[in-house]
C-alpha cells in the first residue's frame, strides 16, 4: 500500500496530473478476525498521502459483519481525505442506500459512492444503481460474476480472450457500460490477472475502451498501469484536432463552423472536449493553446 502511494506520488510528478486512483482493499486485504486492525491501518495511510493524491478504500460488502466496522473507523476517520469508497457485492439500489446512510452516520456524507457489479441480478439492475445520485461509477467484477453461473461460463470466461468473446460476460460488460453513459457516470473495466504480458494487457485494454465503451480501468500490479494509461489516452492527432476544433468554435462563440470541409457544431464541441478531458486525465501532453484550460484558478 504504501508502495502504491509513493508510486503514484511520482507519476504525478511525471505527468502533471494524477493519473490514477490508489484504492486501499478491506474486502480481500483484510486477514479474516483482522478486519479492525486492518481498517485501523488503511486510516493510518490515508492520513500520509499527500493533497494531491487521490485515494480511495474498498470495504466489505453490505451484509458482512465488519461493514459496518469499516465505514465507521475508515470513513468516520479519514472520510475527507479519501476521493471515493467502492462497495463490492452490490446487488441493488437497496444496497447503496445502505452504503449511503453508513457513510452519513459515520460523518462523510458527501463522499461519492463506486458501485462493483459481480452478479447476473446486479447486472440486470445495472441502470437502476447507476442513477442513484452518490454513485459516480460502475466496476465489473469478471471473476465473481464468472462464478455466480454454477459453471454455465467456463474459467476462459475469466481470460483475457474469453472475458471478450463469451457472451455472457460481454451482454454484461456491455449494460454496465451502457447503464453508466445513460446516467453520465463512469465505466470501469474490471482487472486482467495475466500482468505479466503487458503487451495482452494493452490489447485488452483498447479492446475495453474503444469497443465497450469504458472510460476507466482497474490494474493488479504496477506494471499494468501505463499500459492501460496508453490504451485510454486519445493519439496526439485527435488531441490536436480537438484542440482547434474547440477553440475555433469558442472564437465563434460556439456557433457552428466548417473545419477542413466538415460541419461542426455544439454536439461535436462536446465530444472534442470530451477528448481534451481524457488527454488531461491520462497524462497526454496537450498543445500550448489547450494548457490553459485545464490549469487550476489562480487566488
Amino acid at each position: 500500500m504504501r508502495k502504491s502511494l509513493q508510486l503514484q506520488a511520482e507519476m504525478t510528478e511525471e505527468f502533471g496530473a494524477c493519473v490514477f486512483d490508489v484504492t486501499f482493499d478491506c474486502e480481500d486485504g483484510a486477514p479474516v478476525g483482522g478486519e479492525a486492525e486492518h481498517a485501523a491501518l488503511v486510516v493510518a495511510l490515508v492520513s500520509l498521502a499527500s493533497d494531491k493524491a487521490r485515494v480511495a478504500v474498498r470495504v466489505h460488502p453490505v451484509d458482512h459483519p465488519a461493514f459496518e466496522q469499516d465505514i465507521a473507523t475508515i470513513a468516520g476517520k479519514a472520510g475527507k481525505r479519501l476521493c471515493h469508497v467502492m462497495i463490492p457485492k452490490v446487488e441493488s439500489v437497496q444496497d447503496i442506500e445502505r452504503a449511503c446512510k453508513a457513510l452519513d452516520a459515520a460523518g462523510a456524507p458527501g463522499l461519492p459512492v463506486h458501485a462493483l457489479i459481480e452478479s447476473p441480478a446486479a447486472v440486470h439492475r445495472a441502470f437502476d444503481i447507476a442513477a442513484h445520485s452518490r454513485v459516480q461509477s460502475l466496476s465489473f467484477g469478471l471473476m465473481d460474476f464468472v462464478s455466480a453461473h454454477g459453471g454455465a461460463i467456463p474459467s476462459q470466461g475469466m481470460g483475457i480472450d474469453g472475458q471478450f468473446t463469451h457472451p455472457l460476460v460481454v451482454r454484461a460488460k456491455l449494460e454496465i457500460a451502457s447503464a453508466c453513459h445513460a446516467h453520465g457516470k463512469v465505466p470501469s473495466h474490471g482487472v486482467v490477472t495475466e500482468f505479466k504480458d503487458t503487451k495482452a494487457l494493452g490489447r485488452a485494454a483498447r479492446k475495453a475502451a474503444l469497443e465497450f465503451g469504458f472510460t476507466r480501468m482497474w490494474s493488479i500490479h504496477p506494471d499494468q498501469i501505463r499500459p492501460i494509461l496508453e490504451a485510454f489516452a486519445p493519439s496526439a492527432h485527435e488531441i490536436d484536432t480537438a484542440t482547434k476544433i474547440t477553440a475555433a468554435a469558442a472564437q465563434a462563440d460556439w456557433a457552428p463552423i466548417s473545419f477542413e470541409g466538415k460541419l461542426e457544431d455544439r454536439a461535436s464541441y462536446r465530444y472534442y472536449w470530451q477528448v481534451l478531458e481524457r488527454a488531461h486525465r491520462t497524462g497526454r501532453k496537450l498543445p500550448q493553446e489547450a494548457q490553459g484550460w485545464f490549469e487550476p484558478p489562480r487566488h
